[in-house]
């Protein structure tokens, strides 16, 4: 983990996520997740806790929301900056392995990132045991996924296929799922893992929740011809989100998402 600290701590701030999705795909990104947060919470105030949540991009839309949100990160520039937000009800140093926080007592559990970097089966799995721990009954956690295929069609959109360094880091990525990243290009990312979707319903489910959905966040949508243009056209966008909606179950385009999101239910307790 301390590669992936370094990495955000020094990670331009034009690069971070706030700025990342308000530009770009990362627009799609963000509409949808908070279209598909609204359709599982219920409504405010509900306690959410906020884990691997960096800057605070969520927990602080729904903080704005009526939502009483706590965030933990492993990241300290990430807290410090959570911490200007006054719409986020407390940020803290924490490791989603390791929460401190009492059994069931909060409404959600919001795991927006640890999943990208537990490269360890594991270490997911105690990540969404730990969720499980400290919500309470009826409780649901969002839990998020960088896709298998994410860095084979970025690749091809982008064109830094070409580059000879990237090669033996997608082919690791298609073979494993293992993301390792050792040239000094930030676009390149740092250690993660890539889940195929069906592992991730696999392992949320084997950490005792009842799966609600799984879905493709971007879907193929982030593919569309000229998107910057069609994002900023409202007639457009909203032509797009419907598309992906429609899909975003389909198991044969799943796959095509950067990012996968698995919606968990915690019911009863664990067998």
């Amino acid at each position: 983990m301390e590669e992936v600290v370094n990495f955000y701590e020094h990670l331009p701030e034009d690069a971070s996520e706030a700025p990342r999705l308000s530009e770009g795909w990362g627009q799609l990104e963000l509409a949808r997740t908070h279209e598909l947060m609204q359709r599982h919470l219920p409504a405010p105030p509900q306690t959410v806790l906020d884990v691997g949540g960096a800057a605070g991009v969520y927990s602080g839309w729904l903080g704005s929301l009526g939502y009483e949100t706590h965030l933990i990160d492993p990241v300290p520039r990430h807290v410090h900056q959570a911490r200007q937000d006054a719409r986020i009800a407390s940020a803290e140093i924490g490791d989603a392995r390791q929460i401190a926080r009492p059994d069931e007592s909060v409404d959600a559990v919001l795991l927006m990132g640890p999943l990208y970097h537990l490269t360890d089966r594991g270490d997911r799995l105690r990540a969404l045991e730990e969720a499980r721990r400290v919500l309470r009954s009826g409780g649901i956690l969002f839990a998020a996924a960088i896709g298998r295929f994410a860095s084979l069609l970025t690749s091809l959109v982008g064109g830094f296929i070409d580059d000879p360094r990237f090669v033996p880091i997608l082919e690791e990525d298609l073979r494993t799922g293992q993301h390792r990243n050792p040239t000094d290009e930030p676009a390149y990312f740092t250690t993660a893992f890539f889940y195929h979707p069906e592992e991730l319903r696999a392992e949320v489910a084997e950490a005792g929740f009842e799966v609600m959905e799984l879905v493709g966040v971007e879907g193929p949508g982030w593919l569309a011809a000229g998107f910057d243009k069609r994002w900023a056209d409202p007639a457009r966008r909203a032509q797009l989100l419907h598309l992906v909606r429609s899909v975003e179950h389909e198991p044969a385009l799943i796959g095509l998402s950067q990012h996968l999101l698995a919606v968990g239910k915690k019911a009863g307790r664990r067998p």
